[in-house]
């Protein structure tokens, strides 16, 4: 909440593909010290275009490649008008490495998106003011990091089959059982029970009454992965905390979402341009 941020030098590489709607762009930009590889859809329509951050979930960083994750939703949105800018995060693809990211509960993931919306709103195919987050699953929980870490940085958020609101929860859930990596993150931060400060500063729903943004949370009922009384819970509060934001479950839809995505993306659309996007 209080770090400065640097988002900048975006750089468009090498040509990734080129469609009938957008060209597909290798990208990296600066977060902090470190650089940050992605990718970029820019439509071939001119002028200034809203533009979406794409924030995917967790993928094993040995078997993770440039842009991976979130595919389907690069084409869907870039196809509808928006520039969109998926990150690959700290340790991922051809970003610069951060040994520290796992200890820390991956909270770095954070700086990158932040430092992405900034650096994407340098962009001469971007609108400044109409630039908004996508997040999946781990995407999910790093977009509500951003939103309470940077009220105003966006003008609206959607996250898919997020993650909890709370770092314990997710803690508990994928992190303890791996009790090589639980060793090292109890011995650098203790139990949420022994030191619950970390812990509660660690979690987004401790402070949600900063969020300014309007959130629209996509959730299938048939999610084996994040259960979605997570959502459930996550809305709660934000209501709690007099914010804009809604809940839409799907039944029979699992963790990535099968028959019914193309609605819900639909729906996402039709969200972000209510909220000018």
């Amino acid at each position: 909440m209080v770090k400065k941020y640097n988002g900048s030098n975006l750089r468009l590489g090498r040509v990734i593909a080129r469609t009938d709607a957008y060209t597909k762009y290798f990208i990296t930009y600066s977060s902090g010290s470190l650089t940050i590889s992605g990718i970029m859809n820019v439509p071939r329509t001119p002028g200034r275009h809203p533009a979406l951050v794409l924030n995917h979930g967790h993928i094993d960083t040995a078997i993770y490649t440039n842009g991976r994750g979130l595919m389907r939703e690069q084409d869907y949105l870039a196809r509808r008008g928006y520039v969109v800018l998926h990150t690959d995060y700290r340790n991922h693809a051809q970003s610069s490495k951060d040994p520290n990211s796992e200890v820390n509960l991956r909270i770095g993931y954070t700086e990158d998106v932040i430092n992405a919306v900034l650096a994407l709103k340098t962009s001469p195919y971007v609108d400044p003011q109409r630039v908004g987050l996508f997040g999946r699953s781990m995407g999910g929980g790093i977009t509500y990091n951003v939103l309470v870490a940077q009220p105003g940085l966006v003008k609206a958020a959607v996250v898919y089959a997020p993650v909890s609101s709370d770092a314990a929860d997710n803690f508990n859930r994928w992190i303890r059982p791996d009790t090589t990596a639980a060793a090292a993150i109890l011995k650098a931060h203790g139990e949420p029970t022994a030191n619950p400060t970390f812990w509660r500063n660690m979690s987004a729903v401790n402070f949600f009454n900063r969020i300014t943004e309007p959130v629209l949370l996509q959730h299938g009922l048939a999610d084996s992965t994040c259960p979605v009384a997570w959502s459930r819970e996550t809305l709660a509060a934000l209501k709690k905390a007099g914010k804009s934001a809604s809940l839409y479950t799907y039944p029979g839809e699992e963790h990535a979402f099968a028959a019914a995505w193309p609605s819900s993306m639909g729906r996402t659309v039709t969200f972000l341009k209510q909220h000018g996007l």
